[in-house]
């Protein structure tokens, strides 16, 4: 069978990449079975790049491609987090699919949508506050900046959340150690 090359705009490859860089990231995967499903959907993956037959093709759509898939909407939505008005709709129309589809994927994985752009949300605003680097910004901006339009529901949910308020979590980061803290357990500071 001659080989021949696979072109670059193919849906199967750029999805492979997505998921590839994804894993390698992530590497090393916590548990075997997680390294039994990366392998797995990496194969399903290379079996829609080659083409396989009609019933392989059918089973890499089903795991792999739908994994990947969700990968590349979860990288997507991180990289676009700041739109104020990201929606589903967006999403979908960049990877040309259905936003039904795209509540599939996140079901599928046991989320929604609209609770994992919530999650990325809230996780950016706590580095954010947590990072002495970006102290000069005040809570409001920060929460503007990570994608929240409305300021009051930033706080209700970053309390719910992580049970500190906003300025808590700065207060906290900009607070040096003390002598204490900064010791070794069992050991006191020099007197």
């Amino acid at each position: 069978m001659p080989i021949s090359a696979v072109p670059r705009d193919t849906e199967a490859l750029r999805l492979f990449i997505t998921y590839a860089s994804a894993i390698a990231g992530a590497l090393p995967l916590a548990t075997a079975e997680m390294q039994r499903l990366a392998a797995c959907h990496v194969h399903d993956l290379l079996a829609a790049i080659v083409r396989a037959g009609r019933d392989g093709r059918s089973i890499a759509e089903g795991r792999g491609i739908a994994a990947a898939r969700l990968c590349a909407i979860m990288r997507d939505i991180e990289a676009h987090i700041s739109d104020g008005d990201l929606t589903i709709a967006k999403i979908a129309r960049r990877h040309r699919i259905t936003p039904r589809y795209v509540h599939k994927l996140f079901e599928n994985d046991g989320l929604t949508f609209s609770s994992f752009v919530l999650g990325q949300r809230l996780s950016r605003a706590h580095r954010m506050l947590s990072d002495p680097g970006v102290a000069d910004r005040n809570i409001g901006t920060v929460a503007f900046a990570v994608g929240f339009g409305d300021l009051s529901y930033f706080n209700r949910t970053f309390r719910r959340r992580y049970g500190v308020t906003p300025r808590e979590v700065r207060e906290s980061s900009a607070a040096p150690a003390s002598p204490r803290t900064a010791s070794a357990p069992g050991l006191s500071p020099p007197s």
